[in-house]
């Protein structure tokens, strides 16, 4: 060695690997990822054709930005301008074709389908109906009810015609009754326009309903109304004068399909001012025909109510 001193030079070895581009791993979860996301896709679409109309409307209010309280649903569409039918929103009172019948006095739930009240009836003292048999007929009441919405669900279902407008026929049960409406669709209203006069599949359907309901008991509410869209005639008709016409033209069909005379407590026409969209009054679905199943009171023996 010339120099103890001196360093050696320090020689630094870099190995650089380059991996096949096919060999990586990276892919394999890029493609699982995207393989997940079709299957949650398709199987949202398969979901969204087989939930029933009245569950889609749910899901579409619950999403739908809202500033005021609500019917059960809400608006998500512009307010329309007046329709070609020209139905809208007048000051008037409501006006009512009432015919109180015969307020089943004597025939309270347990004529119709069994109401499970009948000699085990007990009563408080005073008269006043226990209230253990009140909640056993509420009970059976709303049973009556579920049963009448499904066979009508079926009816609907099995009419290669009326299937074609299932959408138009919204069924619940409230704490007034069983609520069936149906409502305008674009393009598919009920009447023509800014007349009482129905269309076929619009007879149909309220007659499936006088059907369906005709073996209740309980008395039955049926109401009129139009959208907010601007309508007056000459003559002075109006939205409240349509509404109830197109109310009493419904009535003349359930009168038809089997539901006596007696059965009906009023014809109401509403107008506009009981809208199904308060948030877009002008929406074609604010234009439709209830037909309330009204509750029953429980009926107390004139035996007992004379002893108090």
């Amino acid at each position: 060695m010339s120099d103890s001193n001196e360093q050696r030079p320090i020689i630094k070895k870099v190995i650089k690997v380059e991996g096949g581009g096919h060999h990586g791993g990276a892919w394999k979860v890029a493609y699982a990822d995207f393989t997940t996301a079709m299957m949650a896709f398709f199987m949202l679409l398969w979901l969204l054709n087989v939930a029933p109309p009245e569950t889609l409307m749910g899901l579409a209010d619950y999403f739908s930005p809202t500033t005021a309280a609500t019917s059960g649903t809400s608006g998500i569409e512009e307010l329309n301008p007046p329709t070609e039918d020209g139905r809208g929103l007048n000051a008037s009172p409501i006006v009512v074709i009432s015919n109180p019948g015969t307020p089943q006095d004597n025939a309270g739930p347990s004529q119709g389908r069994d109401s499970g009240a009948d000699a085990d009836q007990q009563f408080e003292p005073g008269g006043n109906i226990n209230d253990a048999l009140a909640e056993r007929i509420r009970a059976q009441e709303d049973n009556d009810f579920n049963v009448t919405q499904e066979e009508l669900r079926i009816a609907i279902q099995a009419s290669p015609t009326l299937v074609q407008h299932s959408d138009q026929v919204i069924m619940e049960i409230t704490e007034d009754g069983m609520k069936i409406q149906l409502i305008d669709r674009d393009r598919r209203p009920m009447f023509q326009p800014g007349t009482a006069t129905l269309f076929d599949f619009a007879r149909e359907l309220i007659a499936e309903i006088g059907e369906a309901v005709q073996s209740l008991p309980n008395r039955i509410s049926v109401q009129g109304h139009t959208d907010s869209g601007s309508f007056r005639r000459p003559d002075g008709y109006n939205n409240w004068d349509l509404s109830s016409e197109r109310a009493n033209a419904a009535r003349r069909v359930l009168d038809g399909s089997g539901v006596s005379s007696d059965r009906i407590f009023e014809v109401v026409g509403k107008a506009s001012s009981d809208p199904l969209y308060p948030d877009t009054p002008g929406r074609s679905e604010n234009r439709r025909i209830t037909v309330l199943v009204l509750r029953e009171a429980p009926v107390v023996p004139p035996g007992i109510a004379s002893d108090r």
